[in-house]
C-alpha cells in the first residue's frame, strides 16, 4: 500500500507578506494514520525539496498529538525537508493521493497541470483521491473525459464560507472553496464550523477543516482495505 501526499510549495500569499503553506495538523494527522496502518507514505509538493509550512498552523493553539509527534520525529522531518517533485512521479506507482490544506494550495496546486493530470488519472483508474480544507481547491481546474468538472453532480465538501471569514477575512484568496465547488456543479454539504466533516462520493474524499483530516485518511485505508 503505498500513498502519495501532495503539499504546497508556496510559502507566501502573492501581493502581501503574510507566510503560508500547508497546515501541519492536516500533514500530521494523516501521515501517522497511515504510516500506523502499515503504509508507505510519500511526500511530494510542486517544487520538491522542503515544503513550507504555515507558522499558524505552529502556534501553541494549533497544536495536537500528532503534530508535536511530527516536529520531533526525525524521519518525519525529513520527509517534510525533501519533498519529491511531483512532475517526477509517476501516478500508477501510488494506490492513492492525498491533499493536505493550509492557504498554500490554492496558489500553486490549482493551477499544476501535473496535479490536475494525476488526479484526473487517479480518479479514472477509481483510485482514492482524498483532500481536505483548501486543499480541496486542487479539484478546481479538473475535468472528465467528456470535459465536465470533476466535481460535477458529485457530493463534497471543503472549508466553508463561514469558515473563511472567520479564520482569514475577505479578500485574502481569490476564491471560496465553497462558493467554487457549488459552480463547479458540486453537491455541497458541510458541518458546523470546525467540526469534522467527510464526503465520500465514489473514490473522491474531501474534508471541511483541520478536525477532518484524520477521519478523512481513515475513508482512504477503509477503501484501500
Amino acid at each position: 500500500m503505498k500513498i502519495l501526499m501532495v503539499l504546497s510549495s508556496c510559502d507566501q500569499v502573492p501581493g502581501s507578506d503574510r507566510k503560508t503553506g500547508s497546515w501541519l495538523d492536516e500533514v500530521a494527522g494523516p501521515y501517522y494514520t497511515f504510516i500506523e496502518a502499515g503504509a508507505e507514505v510519500v511526500l511530494a509538493s510542486v517544487q520538491g525539496g522542503l515544503a513550507p509550512v504555515d507558522p499558524a498552523s505552529e502556534a501553541d493553539f494549533a497544536q495536537t498529538d500528532a503534530t508535536r509527534r511530527f516536529s520531533a520525529d526525525p524521519l518525519a522531518q525529513h520527509a517534510l525537508a525533501n519533498t519529491a517533485v511531483l512532475s517526477t512521479l509517476q501516478w500508477s506507482d501510488y494506490d492513492a493521493v492525498f491533499y493536505s490544506g493550509g492557504l498554500g494550495p490554492v496558489f500553486d496546486l490549482t493551477s499544476d497541470q501535473t496535479s490536475i493530470d494525476l488526479i484526473e488519472r487517479m480518479s479514472a483508474a477509481q483510485r482514492p483521491v482524498a483532500a481536505v480544507c483548501h486543499g480541496v481547491a486542487v479539484l478546481r481546474g479538473t475535468v472528465r473525459a467528456d470535459g465536465r468538472p470533476l466535481i460535477d453532480g458529485r457530493a463534497v465538501t471543503g472549508f466553508s464560507n463561514s469558515e473563511e471569514v472567520a479564520a482569514h477575512g475577505t479578500g485574502v484568496v481569490p476564491f471560496v472553496i465553497e462558493d467554487e465547488m457549488r459552480r463547479l456543479g458540486g453537491i455541497y454539504t458541510s458541518a458546523t464550523d470546525w467540526n469534522p466533516h467527510v464526503v465520500v462520493d465514489d473514490r473522491l474524499i474531501t474534508g471541511q477543516n483541520p478536525a477532518s483530516s484524520v477521519p478523512a485518511a481513515q475513508r482512504v485505508l477503509e477503501m484501500l482495505r
